[in-house]
């Protein structure tokens, strides 16, 4: 196989799974929560065409940045609403740094024993990356993104009917901040360090067996 094209398909799937499993884990917790909206809209399911944003998915494309189609939410039928909008938040960016680690585990497992397969390594180490990168890059208080969100769920009511109403207006600050390339000067320094991070801690459990 060309190795261009197989790096690409791997990035590819790299990109999909991070997304896909983001948004699962948003519309579960919201699930959990007692809000079953995005259940009925078919979003608890790894078909991609389900979470894809034509918007999100060209910038995804081009700059490795992006977004999937927010997950619809029901705050009135959450059995607590600031502790529901706040764990449905912080869902899917928790589930994208576990998923970092154990893509990390997966490819220090292998090469702890010896076992090594580039394409293997290659599929596990992007989706170690941009499983990071997501979860950074959805922590920033920018509508639609997860971080404005998790400010709506602590701060008073008024703010999450501003971010609300003034969402689509945001899509237009998102883009400009990333064509400027603003965003990449926070997400970038922060990258490494995390990955560093997870990594020292499961090489730590794999010397303990």
């Amino acid at each position: 196989m060309n190795n261009k094209f197989s790096d690409f398909i791997i990035l590819a799937i790299s990109l999909l799974f991070v997304i896909i499993t983001h948004e699962l884990g948003h519309a579960i917790v919201a699930l959990w929560n007692g809000d079953d909206t995005a259940k009925n809209e078919g979003r608890i399911t790894f078909n991609p065409l389900k979470h894809l944003d034509l918007m999100g998915t060209l910038f995804l494309i081009v700059l490795k940045f992006g977004w999937a189609k927010p997950v619809p939410i029901n705050s009135n039928k959450f059995k607590n609403e600031r502790l529901g909008l706040f764990t449905v938040s912080i869902a899917g960016i928790m589930v994208n740094l576990m998923t970092c680690f154990f893509a990390i585990l997966i490819n220090n497992t292998l090469l702890y024993f010896q076992v090594f397969n580039y394409y293997l390594y290659i599929l596990f180490n992007n989706i170690a990356l941009y499983s990071v990168v997501f979860a950074i890059f959805n922590l920033l208080p920018i509508p639609p993104l997860d971080g404005s969100k998790i400010l709506a769920s602590i701060l008073p009511k008024s703010f999450e009917y501003f971010i609300y109403k003034n969402e689509k207006y945001s899509y237009i600050i998102l883009i400009v901040l990333l064509y400027l390339g603003v965003i990449n000067k926070i997400i970038i320094p922060v990258i490494k360090p995390v990955l560093n991070f997870f990594n020292t801690i499961t090489i730590y459990i794999l010397q303990m067996i």
